[in-house]
């Protein structure tokens, strides 16, 4: 899999905001931006999936995605 650019303008704050995240963690700025991204799109697929496995099981789950107790 080869890499694409993506160019991105964003607010000066934000991208202050980011190097801060990113260099807690010892990232790069784009090494954090792509894990978010990332982390972001597993978790939409994973809510998916929960939602998918309810309702094949005929069970009703919250708008979150959580499953009711």
């Amino acid at each position: 899999m080869g890499s694409k650019v993506l160019s991105l303008r964003i607010d000066g704050e934000l991208l202050d905001r980011i190097r801060q995240h990113a260099g807690k963690r010892g990232m790069s700025v784009q090494d954090y931006v792509v894990r978010t991204l990332i982390r972001d799109d597993f978790d939409e697929r994973f809510h998916a999936s929960v939602d998918e496995t309810a309702a094949f099981y005929d069970e009703p789950s919250t708008p979150s995605g959580a499953r009711p107790h």
